[in-house]
């Protein structure tokens, strides 16, 4: 693969990955590696297979063939719990927020406190409303309403919100899909203070994004996806941006390997 090189910690490895539906070929011996405690980033065009990709690493999706190697042993995620019980969380674009409910309930969603016998389930509101705003600070400098329904916040706040939930909750790896899409500048900058915060503390983060500009700002590297394969990685702080585009495109395909 061209400009791979292996890493001897990382904490996620994908191996020789392939999906299909139908006739359709989304994904074909896709490998890849997460380094511990770094941003990477992975572009492609549209329909190269990174969300597949990590739909499977998330366990939404099971993969035909391949393998998946968490912490150093071999995973197989059955579903999104399964893979949230072993530490990887997944932010995709519609954020999966509930707009009706508060922000400390959408911190909890799926994870509600009970109190009494558990065939009740009696919420724990108080507990889970003087959790909230410790587990975000964590990550965010300026924690929003934490009382406030989520649908009366900005796009950015409901972003950051998002994002430290998936961090707050002990996780290893985090899944970002377009993390800033329609944000504005300011926002932007919120959001990826937040992702920066997250790699101070030692977390690991993957970054779907078409923002090269951003890609280049946030990530430690970034691996390129065409057509349902991944065809190689660049150390950004060694890489430029056209040669990536060059890469997505197919422009760099008889382009010498660099190791």
């Amino acid at each position: 693969m061209e400009g791979f090189a292996e890493t001897p910690d990382a904490l996620l490895r994908v191996q020789l990955v392939s999906k299909s539906f139908g006739a359709v070929v989304a994904l074909q011996d896709a490998s890849l590696h997460l380094p511990t405690g770094e941003i990477t980033g992975l572009v492609g065009d549209n329909g190269a297979g990174k969300s597949t990709l990590i739909k499977i690493i998330s366990g939404v999706l099971a993969p035909d063939f391949g393998t998946i190697e968490f912490l150093g042993k071999p995973a197989h995620f059955a579903s999104p719990s399964e893979a949230r019980a072993q530490g990887i969380e997944t932010v995709y674009q519609d954020l999966a927020l509930a707009g009706n409910l508060a922000v400390w309930a959408n911190v909890y969603l799926g994870r509600e406190l009970t109190i009494g016998p558990k065939i009740l389930h009696i919420l724990d509101k108080r507990a889970m409303l003087s959790r909230t705003g410790a587990m975000l600070e964590r990550f965010i400098r300026n924690v929003p309403p934490i009382a406030e329904p989520v649908e009366l916040l900005s796009g950015g706040q409901r972003q950051v919100v998002a994002i430290a939930r998936a961090g707050a909750w002990g996780s290893k790896l985090i899944l970002m899909d377009e993390p800033t899409a329609a944000l504005g500048v300011t926002e932007t900058k919120a959001v990826e203070d937040v992702i920066f915060e997250m790699k101070r503390q030692g977390l690991t983060i993957l970054v779907i994004s078409h923002n090269l500009d951003q890609i280049f700002r946030l990530t430690d590297g970034v691996w390129v996806m065409r057509r349902g394969r991944v065809i190689g990685y660049r150390q950004t702080a060694e890489a430029h941006p056209d040669e990536i585009v060059s890469m997505i495109t197919g422009a760099a395909a008889s382009a010498k390997p660099r190791a």
